[in-house]
């Protein structure tokens, strides 16, 4: 008689329980590595010993690349490979417990059973499961000791990234959303169209159990470069085309489009959104990720750990060389451990999907230790150059004349760069610095002999370099000091109010000739629109501290701002017979606010009314005003609402209604935007009861 199909019961509610999977909403079973699971078949009458089990992953199985593995029932699991236990057996079924080694690759695996006594029948398909990194689980390079800790890098959809510059740090929230919708799927498809698959696949998928491997290719992979990757970057300010990077409040959608479109590269992104990204992803396949922002980040181009900055005459930034220091720049740290350089290594690892600079040969960047970053230890793999300068560059401004092609030190700074480090707290919607764990305190010895020791391992102390500034230009002493103040609100709609402070550190008086300009700039600190400029000549006598008010009118700046709100104010001073200053401020303004109320309690499965308000508060009428809203269960796919024009001061209240689908804490996240203001955005965390 024909053999009838097996009919497999995976017990998907009970595995995902055990395997901490229960968030994903799939019909296939999805388990993590190294922990058994169950699963039951009938329409076999065999007895076990004849029972032979087949699991593969990917294009070309085989058992020597780790992608295949065949195997009996046995009387006790095994912790080095694939291995099934009997639980029971009753009228034709039998129910077995199925472990992967800690170290199995990732992925969609097939799982077949075989019969010998059948003669040499060809194995029957059970059908396909899911097989994940597993941080609960001590033989895993990804595991992390503490419970909290996997609740928040792996199961935790919310998130909070921190923005703004070092003088006034904001943030806002971002739904991951690695459990919803098709991720996953799209996650497997993203490793199955990185270059190191399309150029042998049987090698990249036997490759997919190393987190370094699969985090170092996801990176290159969450940018569009060389790879028709995720996202495409865009930091013009001009974002035609597509959507502007600030405009996105979570990953889900950003994923879908790129799917949707048949894999086309998603417009647009910057740093944020690819740190995002590819949280959502290695969160997904069970690494812990979680992102990170350094404020006042350098981008050192040619690899010298110094930046430079150029700035003409009239104290205009000069978009000039490939160095720059950035307000503030995201990336991610994922935990695994380095087995390639030792247990000193091992926790946190940089990774960074920016398409900054290449890393052999295309844009990828990391896994490079935290630890090693700390300790000087460039040499080490992967990147670490590149981030130490992130956190660690000297700074040097320069004046440049074009006419003469020639540039004169304005001064330099070792006490800039990597300032802040922040990373959303565990458990809670605060701000953890981190800025001890990538460095010793600044100007400390420590610290100083640590730079000496990272520029040493990349052969820079021996090296004569013609581009760097005299010993005579570094202790060059300037005979004034200048500072920007801030004097009233900084908030888009209403006046920037500042105070130029001008101080004589001399005992006889000086003149000094100042040159100010005002820029938009793109969070880069790449310079967009002149906004203001403006010249007076001072005479400070002796020790004399001088206060100068600026004000640069809404009417002035309000068509020139990019979607950061971000204002650079430069002050050049020459002083006669003196060096020239450099007086610098970058300004974050912040949007008005927007506010949620809900009315009335969430209860799982009802309708509850949620309001939004906002006010407009500046003294012309706003139009095209859309309000954009999503939050994991509660409710599907994106909201996005038209609001009629508000006149001025007008307050407009705009109400939904959500029926969550899940108990517990959820964040419902809102973005608002109008001709005036754009991207607005609040989230709020409701408590849904049962």
């Amino acid at each position: 008689t024909a053999a009838t199909q097996p009919s497999t019961n995976w017990h998907l509610k009970e595995n995902a329980r055990n395997h901490h999977t229960s968030k994903f909403s799939s019909k296939e079973l999805i388990v993590r590595r190294g922990q058994a699971f169950t699963v039951t078949f009938n329409g076999t009458e065999q007895p076990e010993q004849n029972f032979t089990f087949i699991a593969e992953t990917g294009p070309k199985p085989s058992e020597l690349a780790k992608t295949q593995a065949t195997f009996g029932i046995s009387s006790t699991v095994s912790k080095e490979r694939w291995s099934a236990v009997l639980q029971s057996t009753s009228s034709g079924s039998k129910s077995i417990s199925i472990s992967s080694p800690p170290n199995a690759a990732i992925g969609r695996y097939k799982l077949s059973v075989q019969t010998t006594s059948s003669g040499s029948s060809s194995p029957e398909s059970l059908g396909t499961f899911v097989l994940l990194f597993n941080p609960w689980s001590s033989g895993d390079e990804v595991f992390m000791p503490n419970n909290a800790d996997c609740e928040e890098y792996v199961l935790e959809e919310f998130g909070i990234i921190f923005a703004g510059t070092k003088n006034h740090i904001n943030s806002f929230g971002w739904n991951f959303g690695q459990f919803q919708g098709d991720v996953l799927n799209i996650c497997l498809s993203m490793l199955d169209r990185s270059l190191n698959y399309r150029q042998d696949p049987a090698t990249d998928v036997s490759h997919r159990n190393d987190p370094k491997y699969l985090g170092r290719v996801l990176s290159a992979m969450v940018n569009a470069n060389d790879d028709q990757g995720v996202l495409l970057g865009n930091w013009s300010g001009n974002y035609e085309g597509g959507k502007s990077p600030s405009s996105w409040t979570g990953s889900g959608e950003i994923l879908e489009n790129w799917k949707k479109s048949g894999f086309k590269p998603v417009r647009y992104g910057q740093c944020w959104v690819f740190a995002a990204v590819l949280t959502t992803v290695l969160r997904c396949l069970g690494i812990p990720t979680r992102t990170i922002t350094n404020f006042s980040s350098a981008h050192d181009a040619d690899g010298n750990l110094r930046v430079d900055e150029f700035y003409d005459a009239s104290g205009n930034h000069l978009d000039r060389g490939a160095d720059s220091i950035w307000n503030f720049h995201v990336w991610n740290e994922s935990w695994f451990s380095r087995s390639d350089l030792g247990p000193s290594y091992s926790g946190w690892q940089v990774l960074d999907a920016t398409p900054q600079e290449e890393s052999g040969g295309i844009y990828q960047c990391g896994p490079a230790s935290r630890n090693a970053i700390k300790e000087g230890d460039v040499d080490l793999d992967y990147d670490c150059p590149f981030v130490f300068a992130e956190v660690n560059a000297d700074c040097m401004y320069w004046n440049y004349d074009p006419t003469a092609g020639k540039k004169t030190l304005i001064f330099s700074k070792s006490t800039v760069i990597g300032q802040f480090i922040s990373t959303k707290a565990v458990g809670r919607d605060d701000r953890v610095d981190v800025t001890n764990d990538y460095k010793y305190e600044e100007g400390s010895t420590k610290e100083r002999d640590i730079f000496k020791k990272a520029r040493k391992k990349l052969g820079l102390e021996d090296k004569f370099d013609p581009t760097a500034p005299t010993p005579q230009e570094i202790d060059q002493k300037p005979d004034i000091s200048g500072k920007f103040k801030v004097a009233g609100p900084l908030e888009v709609g209403k006046d920037l109010n500042l105070i130029l402070v001008l101080a004589n550190l001399q005992s006889d008086s000086r003149i000094v000739h100042v040159n100010m300009t005002a820029w938009s700039t793109v969070y880069t600190r790449r310079p967009v629109h002149k906004i203001w400029k403006d010249f007076m000549s001072v005479t400070l006598s002796p020790k004399e501290e001088k206060q100068f008010p600026i004000k640069i009118a809404y009417a002035e700046y309000h068509q020139q701002l990019t979607t950061d709100n971000m204002i650079q104010v430069t002050a050049l001073c020459h002083v006669d017979g003196g060096i020239q200053v450099l007086v610098q401020r970058d300004i974050t303004l912040d949007n008005p606010a927007i506010n949620i109320q809900v009315l009335g309690e969430a209860k799982v499965n009802t309708e509850v009314d949620v309001e939004v308000i906002f006010t407009n508060p500046i003294d012309t009428e706003v139009i095209n005003c859309v309000l954009q809203v999503e939050g994991n269960d509660l409710l599907r796919g994106i909201l996005e609402m038209d609001i009629p024009p508000l006149k001025p001061k007008e307050k407009s209240s705009t109400k939904f209604k959500l029926i969550p689908f899940e108990t517990g804490p959820k964040h419902l996240l809102v973005n608002f935007s109008c001709d005036k203001f754009v991207d607005i955005k609040t989230f709020k965390m409701i408590n849904v009861i049962d």
